[in-house]
């Protein structure tokens, strides 16, 4: 087994995909086509941004040959769908020439990185926004309208046991989704650009600056759990107050309605038994 970064860090997502030669093999295996590129971008954005809302992108590449613009972001728990189609349409417009040519001379593509989230599709850890026309009655594609394919692809790393999802993107999520409990049986995997991606995450070429880095964003997303779960008990403790005034529910029927348990339904009560006093 070999120790591991987890690539649920965006410090280490960026380190592992902004080698040119994963990036490529990354973007291969889940749209088919082969970049020619020499460098991956961190933390792209447009300037002047695009609309009100500036759009930065974690990883991105233009290969100027293929006209073709990938992106791909590592998204977070609680990350929006609409925020990424927001980059997506965002890049998009950004291409565009001129008022004069509203033709986009180049085709983007976003890869988005789900490593919490649970798919909402129950045939596949990969969903896609593509963009494309279709017939409002038969549902039939109308692919000559748009010479670019635009897409938009959710991955959702812990969901790879899908039979019916490729091998080759499935092995790329099972790695990325393995290295989430900082270890990883390499035999498991047979493609090369994997094995080159243990290497490059492996704990002992972890940098002093990457893992603060990594501790910084740790502590954050524990900051915003406890603030949401503090958020969620003050929410079920109001409930349990009205349920009290209204007095149909005993005690037990309030704690099992409310996800409380008896003890604080009970301390609810008595708090505010003090407060009338």
């Amino acid at each position: 087994m070999k120790q591991v970064a987890p690539l649920r860090y965006d410090v280490i997502f960026k380190k592992a995909f902004s080698h040119p030669s994963l990036f490529t093999a990354l973007v291969k295996d889940f749209i088919g086509i082969q970049l020619k590129i020499d460098e991956v971008e961190n933390d792209k954005a447009f300037v002047p941004s695009v609309g009100s809302v500036a759009t930065k992108f974690d990883l991105f590449a233009e290969d100027k040959k293929n006209r073709i613009i990938v992106e791909v972001q590592h998204a977070h728990y609680d990350d929006t769908y609409e925020r990424f189609v927001y980059y997506q349409c965002s890049a998009m417009v950004q291409t565009i020439i001129s008022s004069n040519n509203y033709r986009f001379p180049v085709t983007v593509i976003t890869i988005v990185f789900f490593t919490g989230k649970k798919t909402p599709s129950p045939d596949s850890g990969i969903i896609v926004h593509d963009f494309e026309p279709k017939d409002f009655v038969t549902g039939k594609l109308l692919d000559k309208i748009y010479q670019r394919k635009h897409k938009l692809i959710f991955v959702f790393t812990n969901d790879s046991a899908h039979t019916n999802t490729p091998s080759n993107c499935r092995e790329w999520m099972q790695a990325i989704n393995d290295s989430l409990d900082e270890k990883v049986d390499e035999e498991k995997y047979t493609n090369p650009s994997i094995q080159a991606l243990f290497c490059v995450i492996e704990k002992d070429k972890i940098t002093p600056e990457e893992r603060a880095s990594m501790k910084d964003e740790y502590n954050q997303e524990e900051a915003k759990k406890k603030a949401e779960e503090k958020g969620r008990n003050e929410e079920k403790e109001k409930t349990v107050r009205n349920l009290k005034a209204i007095g149909v529910l005993t005690e037990e029927q309030i704690a099992s309605v409310t996800g409380l348990s008896l003890e604080r339904v009970k301390a609810l009560e008595n708090t505010e038994n003090d407060q009338n006093d």
